[in-house]
């Protein structure tokens, strides 16, 4: 038998392949499809069928492309969207492949018409449930996605739907949900890789609440919705362009860069530090794990990228094309070390540590401190007295807040967010810009001791 998880770092993405005899079952695959097909071809099967769960928001799914190399059904959920390819999966339909089957069980809640796939022993016993969004580690799926209005009426189903569908399974059921830690489809997912219906109704607090009432009343509310939802969304209902491949960037010698640049976004993805210490004038900092995370909320479909990375051709291309991002037009060819040995200008962002802002405010100086962190982690890990909160998700849409007439710290957690806010601020026309390193961890003014909330 073939069973394995594959994980999408960064989005916290699980997508499952199963196989039996000669055929496998994907279940919501990622876009960069071909660990599938190898994996397949090694246990010598081919991919026969693909399962949705739900229309995903949070990445374009991989099911036309994976279809297109494979020739595999795709049964997708949602009766009422319009889908532009697969056909539509109904509750209590079976698949068999092998001596196991598959048998599709309508978990509404996170969407109208989430789909959960059981699969059965040979005995036909039940074995492992393909939660989707409807079940997490410690958490469950949010239910604001539908619009705000229905957000009672979502967590209503979603109750019933883990109550009298999943609940009634058993304990020994094996969970594997859709996504892990990390995910912006739900709140708290906990990082507990492997689960089960049993670990879940002791230690997941969602599940605590039997009582519909109570259960409506903790899961019903608005999350962060960052912006490229809405693309995802449109690109999993009509079906993403196929590829064929990944896109493969054009190198672009530091000469022409600037102007060939000039027509869509310059996205460094070097370190922190590398970035602060010189970086094209203009270009946007991402760092390389953070990509996943922060390139739906400050990249643009409407232009292409142009990449500036450590070394040779861009290993980032997978991150980008899972969330639609596929005009990767170019990457500046030999990096900043070409850049400067061109003659071409180069800009820096002004860097302290945090034991150095510390012994300034201890020494009275005067600092206009901008905190790029949540609201969870500053009720969480403390508050900087009479520092400016503004999460940077929120950045853009809040510059106005912003002083240009002094020098403006920011602080985060560790100094990697910081940089892309310098970045935003930058290209928005701040020059006076500092960013400090190390974070919370270093933290030792004694005039301003970070303030924790209930402390």
């Amino acid at each position: 038998m073939l069973f394995e998880r594959i994980e999408s770092e960064g989005l916290a993405h699980y997508s499952y392949i199963i196989g039996e005899g000669t055929e496998a079952v994907v279940i919501d695959p990622r876009r960069d499809c071909g660990i599938y097909v190898d994996k397949a071809k090694r246990a010598g099967a081919r991919i026969a069928l693909i399962l949705e769960t739900h229309r995903n928001e949070d990445y374009v799914v991989g099911s036309v492309e994976l279809a297109s190399r494979t020739g595999a059904e795709i049964w997708h959920t949602e009766p009422e969207l319009e889908y532009g390819y697969g056909r539509l999966a109904r509750d209590g339909q079976v698949w068999k492949f092998g001596r196991l089957s598959l048998q599709a069980i309508h978990t509404p809640g996170h969407t109208p018409g989430s789909m959960s796939y059981l699969l059965k022993t040979p005995q036909g016993d039940p074995w492992i449930l393909f939660s989707g969004d409807t079940l997490f580690a410690g958490d469950v799926g949010r239910v604001d996605l539908p619009g705000l209005d229905r957000m009672e009426e979502m967590a209503g189903l979603l109750h019933e739907s883990l109550f009298e569908r999943i609940i009634p399974l058993g304990d020994d059921v094996i969970v594997c949900p859709a996504h892990g830690a990390g995910s912006v489809c739900g709140s708290v997912i906990q990082d507990r890789p492997w689960t089960t219906i049993g670990i879940e109704r002791r230690l997941n607090p969602k599940i605590q609440h039997r009582n519909r009432e109570d259960f409506i009343r903790d899961v019903a509310r608005e999350l962060e919705r960052p912006p490229y939802f809405r693309m995802m969304e449109k690109l999993n209902l009509e079906g993403p362009p196929v590829l064929g491949s990944l896109p493969v960037p054009d190198p672009v010698q530091a000469g022409d860069f600037a102007e060939r640049a000039g027509s869509g976004l310059t996205l460094d993805v070097r370190s922190d530090l590398a970035f602060g210490a010189a970086h094209v004038p203009g270009s946007l900092f991402i760092w390389r794990s953070g990509l996943p995370s922060y390139a739906g909320w400050f990249l643009s479909y409407a232009k292409p990228v142009f990449l500036i990375t450590p070394g040779g051709p861009p290993e980032v291309v997978p991150d980008l094309v899972r969330l639609g991002f596929d005009n990767v037009a170019g990457y500046l060819a030999g990096g900043m070390l070409a850049w400067h040995m061109a003659g071409k200008e180069s800009r820096a962002v002004s860097m302290l540590t945090v034991q150095e802002l510390c012994r300034q405010l201890d020494a009275k100086m005067d600092r206009w401190i901008l905190d790029v962190r949540s609201e969870e982690e500053l009720d969480s890990d403390g508050r900087i007295p009479d520092a400016h909160h503004i999460h940077i998700t929120l950045l853009p849409g809040r510059l106005g807040e912003i002083p240009k007439d002094c020098t403006v710290y920011i602080f985060c957690g560790s100094g990697l967010r910081s940089m892309t806010a310098a970045s935003l601020l930058a290209r928005a026309g701040w020059k006076d810009i500092a960013v400090v390193l190390g974070g919370l961890a270093g933290w030792t003014s004694r005039t301003c001791p970070l303030k924790v909330t209930g402390s």
